[in-house]
């Protein structure tokens, strides 16, 4: 059951006036048992004087009349030694005979006295005040306290509302700015002149903006990137769907099916790799890193590549393998390395080598092959989406994402890619280096690692 208003102006506003109502009571019963103290103290020292004087001018022995009446507050008593009643003064209630001296307090047809008594040569002094008459005066000073700040109360409330309203002006600001927007606007909201308090909110917001802009960058980027690449695979499928039915014998029907068979499996390529690149770019919230064996990894690779190899009559081999834990996400990790091991294998002549060793600093994944190699001057746009260089275009087909994909798994992970020559097999050399720290237990998703060249 929800109690409280859930507007943050009505719940300001209630806890305020509820505070300055607590104060205002806490004040009042404050001057209540301070009015009460001091009436107490000045009672207690009349009813004393009151005693003192009564036994003094007793003294003589001269009796006063019973019932004349000396005070409508004090109640005044003289008994004689023997207990005769000697004086008693107009009121309600006759005290009891008391012989305990001093003050004490008497109840007495269920009202609460205040007592003292005194004695003398020839008699006793009896002064009573009921309790009531204090504790009324005593209320009526803490009223008089308390009652200014009843009566500004309402005038309170509206400042407070007002304050309040005022306060929360920069979050109505914030909301209007936001409202009146267009869903494709994520420009940041204005932080000038917020509280201290709100602007790390709106700070986070912007942040938050920012990070969806750049996503939906990314996503009409790939869109439009994908669409552009896909259009000439399905314009050359359609061509060659047109040629098998214009075929004119079976040869002839033959080729065109295994051109259209080629035609598909390039296709399927594409989106797949497509498919990966979306998924590595749309990762918002990366699942919790484990422990790997990129040893062991390395070795599922090569095994899982070695049937390309094969096929394009390729030597694919495994050189030295330390052993490597690293923390990461094992599919990624193995996508990374199938892409380098791919391009290897289809621009490789002959020969494709991986290596893993570990050092005192990094553990380091090397693909080398005996291709053409990549020049220098496009070293650092081969990781571009969709970039091919002539050569390689010339040398095998390719969509140009295999090393984009690399790169971006690679960042994730904190590793680093370098391009260069290969010194042993005379093609390209790829170099994937974790640091030593990402060994141990390196979270994913540190700022980027630009991709670097090899001398």
């Amino acid at each position: 059951m929800r109690v409280l208003p859930r507007s943050l102006r009505y719940r300001l506003v209630l806890f305020l006036l509820a505070a300055m109502l607590l104060s205002a009571l806490v004040q009042g019963g404050s001057a209540y048992r301070n009015a009460l103290a001091e009436a107490d103290e000045i009672f207690d020292y009349q009813m004393q004087q009151v005693a003192l004087s009564l036994r003094a001018g007793m003294g003589t022995g001269l009796p006063l009349p019973l019932g004349e009446e000396q005070s409508i507050d004090l109640i005044v008593q003289v008994w004689g030694l023997d207990g005769t009643p000697l004086y008693r003064s107009a009121g309600p209630d006759w005290l009891p005979q008391r012989a305990v001296l001093g003050f004490s307090n008497v109840d007495l047809k269920g009202k609460r006295y205040r007592v003292l008594a005194i004695q003398g040569r020839f008699q006793v002094v009896q002064v009573a005040q009921d309790l009531s008459v204090r504790q009324r005066m005593a209320g009526q000073l803490a009223w008089r306290t308390v009652l200014p700040t009843a009566m500004m109360l309402p005038l309170l409330a509206m400042v407070v509302w007002w304050v309040v309203s005022y306060s929360l002006d920069p979050l109505q600001r914030v909301r209007q700015q936001i409202s009146r927007r267009a869903a494709q606007d994520l420009s940041p909201v204005d932080v000038a002149d917020l509280p201290s308090e709100v602007e790390p909110l709106v700070t986070e917001l912007n942040a938050l903006l920012d990070r969806v802009r750049q996503a939906f960058d990314t996503q009409q980027r790939f869109v439009a990137d994908a669409a552009h690449e896909l259009r000439s695979p399905l314009a050359a499928l359609k061509l060659q769907l047109q040629a098998l039915k214009r075929a004119p014998d079976d040869q002839a029907r033959a080729q065109a099916t295994d051109r259209l068979a080629t035609g598909i499996d390039r296709a399927g390529r594409l989106i797949e790799q497509l498919l990966t690149l979306a998924r590595q770019d749309s990762k918002k919230v990366p699942p919790p890193p484990e422990a790997i064996a990129l040893d062991a990894l390395c070795r599922d690779v090569v095994v899982e590549a070695s049937t390309l190899a094969q096929a394009r009559g390729v030597d694919l081999g495994l050189g030295r393998c330390d052993a490597v834990e690293v923390s990461g996400q094992r599919d990624a990790l193995q996508i990374l390395l199938r892409n380098l091991l791919d391009n290897g294998v289809k621009y490789g002549r002959s020969r494709v080598d991986l290596s893993l060793e570990r050092t005192a600093h990094q553990a380091l994944v090397v693909v080398e092959d005996d291709g053409p190699g990549i020049p220098d001057a496009e070293r650092s746009r081969v990781f571009d989406r969709f970039y091919r260089s002539e050569a390689q275009a010339q040398q095998a087909p390719g969509s140009g994402l295999g090393l984009a994909i690399a790169l971006s798994i690679a960042s994730d992970h904190g590793a680093t890619l370098r391009l260069g020559h290969s010194t042993g097999l005379g093609g390209l050399r790829v170099e994937l280096a974790f640091p030593l720290n990402h060994l141990l237990n390196h979270p994913l998703n540190v700022p980027p690692t630009l991709p670097a060249t090899l001398p």
